[in-house]
C-alpha cells in the first residue's frame, strides 16, 4: 500500500508493506535513524516520535496508520547547527549516558514541556515512566527537562 506522510516537515510516499511499523518508515523510507529501535513492544521509548504534536512510541504505530499524519523525529526539532532547548539542556545537564535512549527521551519531554511546561521533578519523572534509560541516567535527565523547563535544577 501506498502511504504518505510528513516527516519533520517534508513529504514522504512510499510503497509499503500493510503490517510496515513506522519506526521502520522513518527509519528505512524517509532515512532519518536518530529514531531508534528498542524493544519493538512499547517497553522501552527508544522509538518515541511525534506524531501530529503527540509523542507516539512509533514500534507499535503502523506506517498506514500515520498515512496523512505529521512526524516529528529529533532530527526535525531544530533548524541545521542548531539545537533544541530540550537537546541543549541533555547536553548541559549531562543526560546522554550511552545515547541509546535519548533520541526517544528527548522527543518524550518535548511532548511533556507542550502539556505541562512547569513540571515537578515528580511530573517529570512520571511523564518520563515509558521511556527506559538502560544507562539508568534518570537523575540528570530529570535534571535536563527541569532545566529545559526555565527552572532552577535542585541538586
Amino acid at each position: 500500500m501506498k502511504v504518505t506522510i510528513e516527516v519533520n516537515g517534508s513529504e514522504v510516499s512510499d510503497e509499503v508493506e500493510d503490517r510496515t511499523l513506522l519506526v521502520h518508515f522513518i527509519r528505512d523510507n524517509a532515512g532519518l535513524t536518530a529514531t531508534n529501535v528498542g524493544c519493538d513492544t512499547t517497553s522501552c521509548g527508544a522509538c518515541t516520535v511525534l506524531l501530529d504534536g503527540e509523542s507516539v512510541k512509533s514500534c507499535t504505530i503502523l506506517a498506514a496508520q500515520a498515512d496523512g499524519h505529521a512526524v516529528t523525529t529529533l532530527e526535525g526539532l531544530s533548524g541545521e547547527g542548531e539545537l533544541h532547548p530540550v537537546q541543549r539542556a541533555f547536553r548541559d545537564q549531562h543526560g546522554l549516558q550511552c545515547g541509546f535512549c535519548t533520541p526517544g527521551m528527548i522527543m518524550a519531554s518535548v511532548s511533556l514541556l507542550a502539556h505541562n511546561p512547569k513540571p515537578t521533578r515528580e511530573e517529570v519523572r512520571h511523564g518520563l515512566e515509558g521511556n527506559l534509560c538502560r544507562c539508568t541516567g534518570y537523575h540528570n535527565i530529570v535534571n535536563a527537562v527541569v532545566d529545559a523547563s526555565g527552572q532552577e535544577v535542585g541538586r
